[in-house]
Formats: C-alpha cells, structure tokens, sequence
C-alpha cells in the first residue's frame, strides 16, 4: 500500500516525532527491534523516542537497549528518520516525564515504586537528566476533565496515585522541563486548558505529543494504536538529527496535532519566536490549517481566544496593552483520520514580550500559587517519605518555586 501523501511535512522543513512510545512494557507480546523499526517507517515518523521504563516494581523494562545504545540512532535510522532509546521517569504521585536524547543513563528511574519512597522529588531527576543533554517533558499529565475555572485542587483529586503531571507547576517555573505533552492518550482538552495557564504565568514550554504507544500490548485501547496517531511537528534548521530535532523542541518551534496541519504566523514569525513590543504596537496575526475535519480554527492570547473561523484561516490584527503570547488551535469532532473522540492540533505560542517584560498573567500566576499550595498537601498528606530531611526537600522545592511566582506576580 502507498496511501496519498495528504502533506510533505519534510519538505516544508517540519519533522514529525512520538516522543512517548515502549518497545516493551509488559504486555502479551515481545516486541522486537525490528518491529519498531517496519512501524516508524511505515508511519512516516521521522522521530521515535523508545521509552525504557518500570511498571509496578524495579524491573526496568528494555533497559539493556537504553544502556547499549545510548547517545546513538538506532540501527534502522536514516536522513529522514531518527529513532533513538529514552526513559521515562516515573513517579505516580508527582508526575511522569520522558527523556530523549540523553548521554547516560540516571542514577535513578523510579521513585515510590514497591516500598521505595517518594523522594527525592521529580526536580532531582530532571535536573541529572538534564546535565546529560536530555529534552525533558511530562507525559500524559491529566486523564479527568478540567474546565477554564477549576481550582488546581480539582487536579490533586480523586486518586492520589493516577500519574497526573502534579509537580510540573514547580519544575517549570525553575526551568526544570522544556515541553508538556498536550497531545496524549489521557484528557487532551484538559492538559490544554493547563498548558496556557502556565505559559499565562510565565513559564515557556513547548507543546509536544506523546502517545504512549507500546508496541508490547496487541489490544490496549488506544495504546495499542500505531505510534504517531498524536506527534509533534518540529521546525528543524538543516538536516534532521536527534540534536536538532530537540533543539528545535526546546526553542519551542513545534505544533502538535492528531492530523491536521497547523500553522501560525505572527508578523512573519512562527511559534517559539519572541517578539519585543513598545507598548501601544500592533502585530498581525494568521493561522492554517489543511486536514481533517476542523470545525474551528481559533487564535488564542492569554486572555482568551480572540478570533475563531470554520474556514481554513483566521486572522487578527492585535495590540497588547500588557506582554502576553499568541497560539493557534485548531478542533473537530470524530474523524476516520484521527485515533482520538475529537480532532486536534495546538501550536507552540509566539511570546508577545512588552518593553523587555514576559507575560505574567495575575490570574495564571495566581492560579499557580495556589496550585503549589495544593500540591503541599497532596504530599504531606499521601507522599511515602521515610525520614523528615525528605518532606523538607519537597517543601524546599515548592518553596523556590513560589518565589519565581511571586517575583513574577510582582513585576520583578
């Protein structure tokens, strides 16, 4: 089968990528190497990121893979095609995230697993990860649908331990991760309706996708789809490597899409591109989108959306009194094209800066603080600590994380 190419993302310079797929994680198969090869090229996925990680206990699943071809593509990887072994860090009360392209192996891959306790916090992970070259984001951050004017405590219920993304609020204000996993097999809308609050209050991240694939299950819901029914489209300058295609990540260059093409465009400028404004200027706005059933093409700033069209453009003509950012959204319902209840894509913003100041949206940073807040006590009250020095790093922690918040909420 040769399907129509509907559009050559390649050639227009974007390179599509899964940054959340398993080789092997339990299941009722063994998946092979040369699976996940015939599956990445028959997608036309030009990044496969395989996660080794844990289930319930200290077994490291594909572990030997990670440690044999770290820093290295894959075998079967090709100029248009790059797959390379990552990890998951796991923690089921804190949060999960997914590495790529790091150097080494992490002292650690799990926390709060079989007895072990919930520390050190997810921060200390991230920041070793980091120190050896990893592209860092949570995954599948919230399965439980979460509307504009929910309290953050609506997110630290009903089950404590249900992987939801709770320290990502912390880690990204200390500049801890470079992306969120908006397009996932856990609640889209609701992981959206989180991500612009942060970017609201600050905090520049990337929007990415990862599907959570594992090629080890043949009948698992949406898990046992292909990889890339939900990736993330990056903006690479030159020839595609996993370097480049994760600098391009953390430079927010990126879209993410259930199968709709989605661009922006802000005075030429595409997302992750920061624009400082004198106060009083006016920035011309456009975005597209060619694909399968979009209802609504929306532009979005911190305040809200500002324009909507059920055509293939919409435009806008704005000028921000106050520093702010601007994305596109593209949605629709149920399509034969798109592995979810609805289609989907949302670009990376365009930061909006005035007179040298980010955005600091006193309703986002607000929200927050109060998300730290509720965070406290989802950890004194359910976190698995085994001496007191452990509650005080994740007080610590929140701690500094308040204080960017603040600082921020103070025009400092």
């Amino acid at each position: 089968m040769t399907p129509r190419r509907r559009y050559d993302a390649a050639a227009r310079g974007w390179y599509g990528g899964d940054l959340h797929v398993h080789l092997n994680w339990a299941g009722d198969h063994v998946a092979t190497p040369a699976e996940a090869a015939a599956v990445q090229l028959g997608e036309d996925l030009h990044v496969l990121n395989l996660l080794a990680g844990n289930v319930s206990g200290s077994r490291v699943y594909d572990r030997d893979a990670l440690e044999q071809w770290m820093g290295a593509d894959l075998p079967w990887s090709d100029a248009t095609h790059v797959a390379r072994m990552g990890l998951e860090y796991r923690n089921d009360l804190l949060g999960h995230v997914y590495a790529f392209g790091q150097a080494k192996p992490p002292e650690r891959f799990h926390t709060g697993f079989a007895g072990e306790a919930d520390w050190p916090p997810n921060a200390e992970a991230l920041r070793e990860l980091r120190r050896s070259g990893a592209l860092l984001g949570y995954s599948h951050p919230f399965g439980q649908p979460v509307a504009e004017s929910d309290p953050p405590k609506r997110l630290m219920r009903p089950v404590a331990r249900n992987c939801a993304a709770r320290e990502l609020v912390a880690d990204a204000a200390l500049g801890l991760v470079d992306s969120l996993d908006v397009l996932t097999h856990a609640d889209i809308a609701a992981t959206a309706v989180v991500y612009r609050r942060l970017l609201g209050a600050g905090n520049r991240l990337a929007v990415t996708a990862g599907t959570d694939t594992m090629l080890s299950f043949t009948r698992l819901d949406r898990q046992s789809s292909p990889p890339g029914w939900a990736r993330v489209y990056a903006r690479v300058d030159g020839p595609l490597s996993a370097d480049s295609f994760a600098e391009a990540v953390r430079r927010g260059r990126t879209f993410a899409t259930t199968g709709p093409w989605l661009e922006l465009s802000v005075e030429g400028h595409g997302p992750g591109a920061v624009l400082d404004l004198e106060r009083g200027a006016r920035v011309e706005v456009t975005a597209r989108t060619e694909g399968p059933t979009v209802e609504e093409l929306r532009l979005r700033t911190a305040d809200g959306v500002v324009a909507v069209s059920e055509g293939p453009v919409v435009s806008a003509s704005l000028e921000p009194g106050e520093a702010t950012y601007v994305l596109a959204e593209a949605v629709g319902g149920p399509s034969p094209e798109s592995m979810t209840g609805l289609t989907y894509a949302l670009t990376s913003p365009v930061h909006l800066d005035v007179e040298g100041r980010r955005v600091a949206r006193r309703e986002d940073v607000l929200w927050c603080l109060e998300w730290l807040e509720a965070l406290e006590g989802l950890v004194r009250g359910h976190a698995v600590l085994h001496a007191p020095g452990q509650l005080d790093d994740h007080l610590a922690l929140l701690e500094r994380a308040r204080e960017v918040y603040r600082a921020r909420l103070s025009g400092a």
